[in-house]
């Protein structure tokens, strides 16, 4: 099926340029220039991803992302200001599954939308009903990893992650005391030749982190070995 995309920017050249690559690319758009306007529409007709801009009038992308997450979790890229931290940072701590700075690469965005849609298919993948199989369930101690639906629970309670936290912390759980790299993790996550620094792997793992602590504040199965990466510990 051919995937929708729905974009939300208050510049309508980047809605107007943007649109036109994704269509040549064989993806239907769906195109809002204010948050408000977008809210409802991506809650009662979910599109695939939505690309939110950050800095817009009346709703900003921030605000549009809390909202919308309280219903939903369609996989998000931000577009942020080039070099703003603080806006990576706190999309990426709602619950963005990616960001990337403008001006931007229309090719690089387009290679981040298939990479988040693999990520989606393989996360969700199996007909829906099924109970997990051997082949799909992953369990390390309290944490047990549904890989065909994309669920997680923690001693029982559910967790909600993204794709991307989700094949982070799968790539960790499946060789507990195993040290993984930024790199490896990068690779697990970011297929392609898409280009993440440290600063995205570790910011995804302090959201996952926080995340299990809101069902267990004594969470601490995610090992930080600095200089060398992270690992996964089932004890």
């Amino acid at each position: 099926m051919t995937a929708t995309i729905a974009l939300v920017d208050d510049d309508r050249n980047i809605l107007t340029s943007v649109s036109i690559a994704l269509q040549a690319e064989g993806f239907v758009t769906r195109l809002y220039s204010d948050g408000e306007t977008a809210l409802k529409a991506l809650i009662d007709n979910p599109p695939d991803i939505a690309i939110l801009d950050i800095k817009m009038p009346r709703m900003d992308g921030l605000e549009l992302l809390r909202r919308l997450r309280e219903k939903s979790m369609i996989p998000v890229i931000f577009l942020t200001s080039k070099d703003d931290e603080l806006d990576e940072a706190l999309g990426l701590a709602m619950g963005a599954d990616d960001y990337i700075a403008k001006p931007f690469s229309q090719r690089l965005l387009i290679a981040r939308i298939r990479a988040i849609l693999r990520r989606t298919e393989v996360s969700q993948g199996g007909p829906a009903g099924d109970e997990p199989t051997a082949d799909t369930a992953l369990v390390r101690g309290r944490l047990a990893m549904d890989t065909a639906r994309h669920r997680v629970t923690w001693g029982g309670e559910t967790v909600v992650l993204t794709v991307t936290e989700f094949l982070i912390l799968e790539t960790l759980a499946q060789r507990p005391g195993i040290v993984k790299t930024r790199n490896q993790l990068m690779d697990a996550a970011y297929h392609d030749d898409i280009y993440v620094d440290d600063r995205t792997i570790d910011s995804h793992i302090k959201r996952v982190r926080r995340k299990f602590r809101q069902v267990d504040p004594e969470f601490d199965a995610i090992e930080t070995l600095y200089g060398a990466g992270y690992r996964f510990s089932e004890d």
